[in-house]
């Protein structure tokens, strides 16, 4: 065989098929192929979830400029956040109370419902007195089924106040319930009915 000929033998084959290069393109470029994915339909809320969370954000949306611009006496309130169904409130001590002095915590939510149903309210801060549970769970009629859509909240905050000074003198369960207490059974009876009327679910 002349040198020629064995030249021609040994050159890759162009004719048909594809070279080794363009193998290892083919076989990079597949995962980018399958990386690329639908994308994901986002949820959608019912027209009537909708209105209610337009209605009751914009009262609440009202409300909190009022607050802001006339807050109660010793109250201040606003958004957690960028939530704005998610307030936190400052109250401080009434003056001549036997809280004086103290800062309050209070968490307050709103639901979707609200002006219609009454916001959620509870102490953060831990606090001794006969109509606020353990748990913070404050025992006011208003935010139970004296709740009316026009009260707002620098009207509940003003109530929890005056619940602050008008505070019931006589003890609470968690102190019925000490070893060393002498037992008063007519008060303790009272106590107990007003307790669970308020606290019940």
């Amino acid at each position: 065989m002349s040198t020629e000929a064995q030249r021609v033998d040994d050159s890759p084959s162009t004719s048909g098929g594809s070279s080794d290069g363009d193998q290892r393109e083919s076989v990079q470029q597949e995962p980018e192929r399958e990386q690329v994915q639908p994308k994901k339909k986002e949820g959608k809320i019912s027209s009537k979830t909708a209105a209610k969370l337009s209605t009751s954000a914009k009262r609440i949306q009202k409300e909190l400029a009022e607050i802001t611009l006339d807050p109660p006496p010793n109250c201040s309130a606003g958004p957690k956040g960028d939530n704005i169904y998610e307030w936190r409130s400052t109250i401080l001590g009434p003056p001549g109370s036997v809280y004086e002095g103290g800062v309050f915590f209070l968490d307050i939510t709103f639901s979707p419902d609200y002006p219609f149903k009454p916001p959620k309210v509870t102490f953060r801060t831990r606090i001794y007195h006969c109509n606020i549970n353990s748990q913070g769970v404050i025992c006011l009629d208003i935010l139970k089924d004296n709740w009316s859509p026009a009260l707002t909240i620098s009207k509940v905050l003003l109530s929890i106040c005056s619940l602050l000074t008008d505070c019931n003198p006589v003890p609470t369960m968690d102190e019925i319930q000490l070893p060393n207490h002498s037992l008063n059974y007519p008060k303790i009876e009272s106590i107990a009915s007003l307790t669970h009327n308020c606290f019940q679910s």
